[in-house]
């Protein structure tokens, strides 16, 4: 790939902003995450990882003191290192850049956006407050006693290690100002987001995303609709009512979740608007909330055929979709990238709940729903495994997520 074919495109470089144990590494890679889904080329660049590969791991406190003059040029040296990578990143054809560090001196701010306007990048500071002692620990106990830092080290010597470190970045932190540019500020992990200066497509999307997160556990779970009466005939489209094994997988769902469930929990039950689906969800002790957004893709033409017929019949359309399955769109229907598209607010809804989420849905709806959570590019959302009769149960862990697959 050239510069050239990408000079058209808006790059945008994300820099994170805040004090230590603010959710500045969960929001970062939340952000990297989303807009990888959406299509976009994001890579996010840790300075605490440059600093560890650099360095090593398993500095203490003192290291991150203003006043160590040593330790701060190399901190220094770490960063602009961080920096030259997403520099190049950019100039290979890279697209959104999230440059995750703390950020916490006007001062390095303005090397960034200066280095940044070189290269004709846009920058969008994202400045993560928080003054909650209870979300601090947490953080501080969840996240940081699992880093590298603190490998080995009993958890309450790491704890007071780690309180330190955060004390001497307070002593020179310096908040984000209007005249550094178009920034967002997010309080508390998501309640109370600011923005200023935003604009465009990107920075736009992101906002509406960001204002949603939340860090309450909850569990997700994903599923296809019973077997339909099309599925014995591997019949694609349509909208074909459960077979007799779809009912009694119906039952089987209804009997696990609700064994599955936490106590008193009010989940958000989302359905297609198919009858498979509705149906599916109908034996729930929970009402359920029907989307358009979760249809199964649309085959156009191709609705109600086999892939048979598909290659007998239209030859080059079997052999366009072979090709590339997330681009091929299906005469007068859809893509993979058209799916992702409209399962955005779907996705957010998702984000949003505090509740657990069951989503009964399809094959190609639930691939790109899991090629989201579990951090895969798109391109491998068609390949996804997901089989009828499977429970897919996705647990939110502090960077990640924990899977399990049932068969009820």
């Amino acid at each position: 790939m050239n510069e050239i074919a990408f000079a058209g495109r808006e790059r945008i470089a994300l820099v994170m902003v805040g004090l230590p144990a603010r959710g500045k590494t969960y929001i970062a890679r939340k952000s990297a995450r989303y807009l990888s889904w959406l299509g976009h080329k994001t890579r996010v660049f840790n300075v605490g990882d440059y600093r560890r590969n650099t360095l090593g791991a398993g500095q203490p406190h003192q290291f991150f003191d203003a006043q160590n003059e040593e330790a701060r040029s190399l901190l220094t040296r770490v960063a602009h290192e961080a920096l030259l990578d997403m520099i190049d990143w950019f100039r290979h054809g890279g697209e959104v850049a999230i440059y995750d560090a703390t950020n916490s001196m006007r001062q390095r701010r303005d090397r960034i956006r200066a280095a940044c306007a070189e290269e004709g990048v846009r920058v969008v500071f994202i400045e993560t407050t928080c003054d909650d002692p209870v979300i601090i620990e947490a953080n501080i106990r969840e996240t940081k006693l699992t880093s590298p830092d603190y490998a080995g080290l009993d958890p309450d010597l790491a704890v007071n290690d780690f309180r330190q470190r955060i004390a001497h970045y307070e002593r020179i932190y310096e908040p984000v100002s209007k005249d550094e540019g178009a920034y967002i500020q997010i309080a508390d992990v998501g309640r109370r987001v600011v923005v200023d200066g935003i604009g465009g497509y990107i920075p736009s999307r992101l906002v509406f995303f960001l204002m949603n997160l939340h860090v309450v556990r909850r569990p997700i779970w994903l599923t296809r609709h019973g077997e339909s009466l099309f599925n014995p005939e591997h019949r694609i489209g349509g909208d074909p009512p459960l077979s007799p094994r779809g009912v009694a997988y119906a039952e089987r769902l209804a009997s696990f979740l609700t064994d599955r469930m936490p106590a008193n929990a009010r989940p958000a039950v989302m359905t297609s608007t198919l009858r498979r689906a509705i149906q599916t969800a109908s034996l729930l002790p929970w009402p359920a909330v029907t989307s358009r957004a979760l249809d199964e893709i649309d085959a156009g033409i191709c609705d109600g055929l086999t892939y048979e017929e598909i290659r007998d019949g239209m030859p080059g359309e079997y052999a366009a979709r072979a090709a590339d399955k997330l681009r091929y769109r299906y005469p007068r229907g859809e893509s993979y990238q058209d799916i992702i598209q409209r399962l955005d607010p779907v996705l957010i809804e998702i984000e949003r709940q505090r509740e657990p989420v069951v989503v009964i849905a399809h094959q190609a709806v639930l691939r790109a729903l899991y090629a989201y959570f579990v951090d895969l590019p798109p391109e491998e959302c068609p390949h996804l495994t997901m089989p009828l009769e499977t429970i897919v149960e996705l647990r939110p862990s502090s960077y990640g997520i924990v899977e399990e697959r049932f068969l009820p």
